[in-house]
């Protein structure tokens, strides 16, 4: 399945592709075998960066619930000072 990018984000990766086809590989790719090569690299790799950024994601969630957790505990009835049944300032 490739990855869909939107009209915009399209003619800019054509662009760059077709650039560097021409600048780096002295070749010059028209419209069509641009196109080609954009959705086959979209379906045969694409899947592969998405997964990779997906974990990444995951990951990084994780650390941030994990943290969530300490960050966000508050002693809970602290009003009375424990034991001397007076009331704590501050």
């Amino acid at each position: 399945m490739p990855i869909p990018l939107d009209k915009d984000t399209t003619a800019k990766a054509l662009s760059s592709l077709r650039r560097y086809c021409a600048e780096e590989l002295d070749l010059e790719l028209r419209e069509l075998p641009s196109q080609l090569f954009l959705e086959f690299i979209l379906t045969e790799i694409g899947p592969s960066i998405y997964n990779v950024a997906l974990g990444d994601a995951q990951s990084f969630l994780r650390d941030r619930v994990a943290d969530l957790e300490d960050a966000c505990h508050q002693p809970e009835f602290s009003y009375w000072n424990k034991g001397s049944g007076k009331r704590t300032k501050g």
